[in-house]
């Protein structure tokens, strides 16, 4: 199986000097997240975030299904991971790597099986039609922090998708067009996001977050804590390394929660943004212009 070629002995232990004397490689703070930005495609739903040198394109999509058997009531939701080898020699075509299970079942557990999509509104007919919503991460640059800019990314497509809007009539469902109905929203609940941090030294005392892949390379742990700006934790995910303190991990908590608020408000921020663009000379527009004009005397 391929390899990334590994940092060398002496690379390892610069990173790791450097962080005891609490200096990073790129100049920032050990609780500094590197630049985060999203870009919205002209389709509803895509997303793309690039978090530093890191870029992650998600893609959420929507089909008429039936639902499962044991959830009659309840829409379908999933979400598929890709790494290809166009982002790292580590990864292959159809052959699922450890961080690419990893990447999958952190976010299951963080949207999914919080309850952040009401699959329940996705139930058109109960037992007979339901929407099915599937949302693709497409990893597109590697460069450390996976697992916060993908989950970003997902929560942006599936906040920004529309599906179809539909109507039920004497038994009859109605999928309309776009040129016919304007299409809908998701039904949202809250918005989970993943903080995730490294630690490094023997007994894990220096944490820091969002750990470059330099970084990722020679740390001795790692721990990534979901929740959304409410301080609701969806999930801890602490998978081996050293082990660490409670009061330091609570110390990490407590700074992902204020992590987790400024990403929620810079997401709510980039969407009421894309909403004013894709509006100018919409509906407000129109409103506008007939407020402003003169009546005729």
């Amino acid at each position: 199986m391929p390899r990334e070629a590994e940092p060398s002995l002496n690379e390892k232990q610069f990173v790791l000097q450097a962080l005891h004397d609490s200096v990073r490689l790129d100049g920032r703070e050990l609780e500094q997240y590197r630049p985060l930005e999203l870009t919205f495609g002209d389709q509803h739903g895509v997303a793309d975030v690039t978090l530093g040198k890191t870029r992650v394109l998600a893609k959420a999509s929507a089909e008429l299904t039936v639902p499962y058997a044991d959830r009659p009531l309840d829409g379908i939701f999933n979400i598929a991971t890709e790494l290809s080898p166009m982002t790292s020699p580590a990864f292959e075509v159809n052959r699922p790597t450890e961080t690419e299970v990893l990447i999958s079942r952190l976010l299951e557990k963080t949207v999914r099986r919080s309850g952040a999509l009401d699959t329940e509104s996705l139930c058109l007919v109960a037992g007979q039609k339901c929407w099915s919503i599937r949302v693709d991460v497409h990893v597109l640059s590697h460069d450390g922090n996976l697992i916060d800019a993908a989950c970003f990314a997902v929560v942006a497509a599936l906040r920004h998708f529309r599906k179809p809007d539909t109507s039920i009539e004497g038994g009859v469902l109605t999928v309309y067009t776009p040129a016919e109905r304007e299409p809908v929203p998701l039904s949202w609940l809250h918005s989970p996001f993943c903080v995730t941090w490294s630690f490094f030294g023997e007994e894990g005392d220096i944490a820091v977050l969002d750990a470059t892949w330099m970084e990722e390379q020679v740390r001795s742990g790692s721990c990534t804590i979901s929740l959304n700006k409410h301080g609701e934790i969806c999930q801890i995910a602490k998978l081996g390394g050293v082990p660490v303190e409670a009061v330091s991990l609570l110390q990490c908590t407590n700074v992902a929660l204020v992590k987790a608020k400024d990403m929620s408000s810079k997401l709510d921020r980039w969407l009421a943004e894309d909403v004013r663009r894709r509006d100018k000379g919409g509906l407000l527009a129109e409103l506008s212009a007939e407020n402003d004009r003169v009546p005729d005397m």
